[in-house]
């Protein structure tokens, strides 16, 4: 397979246009031109022809009268049209690869859309100039941009050539800057799903108000949240600190307010301080905002929980 895309200065939509198509037709031939005769002949061209026209692999957004747009209003660039076409195809090859997991083609789709609303949106607002998508120059778009050559290595490279050559391998890097966002996004709406039946079946302790999560890597809250009402603590144990942590549950996303605080007397203590109060002897430490705390045992951690249960009930 052929891809085409514009020489010259790349942007990050164009970026993960070619990406996308780069793992989904690996090993595909990359050709960075303006020329009409290049292009036509390209198996795919992308952000550059003038044509949207998925059926002959064409994905440009900028020829007069385009009207491309999500059911938001959200106009596409190239790299929301590609990923429109192929999206769910890029998520269920990369869940196999990477996660070894086989997807049905709706929730590949689902998938793909959650990424768009995520992220790739907001690269087509980048490069249509409807908005950043974050301050500064530490937007995506920006960062991606930063991958093009500067007007010092343009002189130093000595000739047009080897300008455009030295173009080249940066828009390549910055593919492989994209393919890592992509498969980092695909692993953790994969994960997040998987992990929704581990929580369900997680065990339940102290009457059902104490749940256990044998990794603590696993994301928890929006199920605790959303279908366990009666759960007021989560015990976990983290696997890479090889200890066994207490949270709160947060009674909203991206809340502090917990269903229940961990008792008022262990914020901010630490080590022996804790083990005084607490009279756990392992016990590691404790938030200042009383969210969470830690003990090295599993004994020590839920004896934690339970004086944080009986908290305030006497």
């Amino acid at each position: 397979m052929i891809i085409a895309t514009h020489s010259g200065k790349f942007h990050a939509d164009d970026v993960w246009a070619v990406a996308v198509l780069d793992i989904v037709f690996p090993a595909s031939e990359l050709v960075r031109t303006r020329d009409p005769d290049r292009i036509e002949a390209a198996d795919f061209a992308v952000d550059v022809g003038g044509i949207w026209d998925p059926a002959t692999g064409r994905f440009d957004h900028h020829q007069k009268g385009f009207s491309g747009a999500r059911q938001n209003g959200v106009v596409y660039a190239s790299a929301g049209l590609v990923w429109k076409e192929y999206g769910a195809r890029c998520v269920a090859q990369l869940a196999h690869e990477c996660c070894a997991q086989e997807l049905t083609p709706e929730r590949a789709q689902e998938i793909a859309w959650a990424i768009d609303g995520d992220l790739v949106q907001y690269l087509d607002m980048a490069d249509t100039g409807a908005a950043r998508n974050a301050p500064g120059g530490y937007g995506l778009s920006a960062v991606v941009s930063g991958f093009n050559p500067t007007w010092i290595d343009d002189q130093m490279a000595g000739s047009v050539e080897a300008a455009e050559e030295f173009r080249l391998n940066q828009f390549r890097r910055a593919m492989a800057f994209i393919r890592e966002i992509i498969i980092n996004a695909v692993k953790y709406r994969v994960g997040a799903l998987l992990a929704i039946d581990q929580v369900r079946q997680a065990r339940r302790l102290e009457g059902g108000q104490l749940l256990f999560l044998e990794n603590g890597a696993l994301p928890w809250s929006g199920v605790v949240r959303n279908e366990m009402p009666e759960v007021v603590f989560v015990m976990s144990y983290s696997i890479p600190d090889r200890r066994h942590m207490l949270h709160t549950v947060p009674v909203a996303a991206d809340s502090f307010k917990a269903r229940k605080d961990l008792p008022a007397s262990w914020a901010g203590l630490r080590g022996d301080e804790l083990a005084a109060v607490t009279g756990v002897e392992d016990a590691v430490f404790c938030h200042n905002n009383l969210f969470i705390a830690a003990a090295i045992s599993f004994e020590g951690a839920l004896e934690m929980a339970r004086q944080a249960l009986a908290e305030g009930m006497s």
